[in-house]
């Protein structure tokens, strides 16, 4: 049966941003104005976490659709998985804990697709019983607390993200077909939120450059923006537990893995769906 309205409460869980969801049961189908209300605290809160939720792989699935198409991954798992379901783990080939820990610099997921994610859906597995946080900073913040002048200066301005590049920056090559897969593409540095209007930067680890300037020189501009945006004052840090499932706002956040627990000793096992978005205006 699903949830009402009534048995919902929703709570912020720090004074920047993000909130607790509890009552609902994410097995089973929302209602239309459940769905509208939990897609208007996404709006508002950037994070949504829905605390004590149990869903398999094709369950989780089944949630994610309610808001929209979901996107593909460019890498796959091996073993029964379903394809919409990417597995964020620290495990190496024999299942045993690795020691690495992956995605810890700051991006926005699938930045570099044409139309970049809408919405990072995640489900913790498996998590050590200390750490493995994942932490958040707000674009839209970040934007605001800029002087002006700067504000007017990266109007208009232009950033190339490039999977390629990330991952080479990671010490992968990419496969021919994976870069044919995941060409670069040209998004605008600041971006409009369609529901609230409001501006945000939006960059990350997948940008290579500022379309125009050389390419050093952009990279500089862009680390030193990047800097600025995550300052603490900016944040929100996660500390998972047993049942979160989080549902983030890819538009107007960054994020990344903390590796502040023992990867070689604890596993950290998360289900990844990915909603499509709209290109950026």
């Amino acid at each position: 049966m699903s949830a009402t309205l009534t048995d919902i409460r929703i709570t912020p869980l720090s004074p920047r941003f993000a909130a607790e969801v509890v009552g609902l049961d994410l097995r089973e189908p929302l209602d239309d104005v459940t769905r509208a209300e939990l897609y208007d605290a996404f709006v508002q809160y950037h994070v949504l976490c829905f605390r004590d939720q149990h869903l398999d792989q094709d369950e989780q699935v089944a949630f994610s659709e309610q808001f929209g198409p979901l996107e593909r991954h460019t890498l796959r798992n091996r073993g029964k998985i379903n394809p919409l379901v990417h597995v964020v783990h620290n495990l190496n080939d024999d299942s045993k804990p690795s020691g690495k820990v992956k995605s810890t610099g700051w991006h926005s997921d699938k930045s570099f697709r044409p139309e970049p994610s809408l919405a990072t859906i995640l489900h913790a597995v498996t998590m050590p019983p200390d750490g493995g946080d994942t932490v958040f900073a707000d674009m839209i913040a970040a934007y605001e607390a800029l002087p002006e002048a700067e504000k007017r200066a990266l109007g208009g301005v232009r950033v190339i993200h490039s999977w390629e590049l990330s991952r080479e920056n990671r010490g992968r090559v990419m496969s021919a077909e994976e870069a044919a897969d995941a060409p670069p593409n040209s998004h605008p540095l600041v971006r409009t939120q369609p529901e609230s209007r409001r501006k945000s930067l939006f960059m990350g680890e997948h940008c290579s450059h500022i379309d125009g300037l050389p390419i050093e020189e952009g990279r500089a501009r862009l680390e030193k923006l990047e800097e600025f945006a995550t300052q603490e004052r900016f944040t929100y840090r996660h500390k998972w537990r047993a049942g979160d499932m989080l549902m983030w706002d890819n538009r107007c956040l960054l994020h990344r893995a903390d590796p502040n627990f023992d990867a070689a000793r604890f596993p950290r096992v998360l289900h990844r769906t990915c909603l499509r978005g709209t290109a950026p205006i």
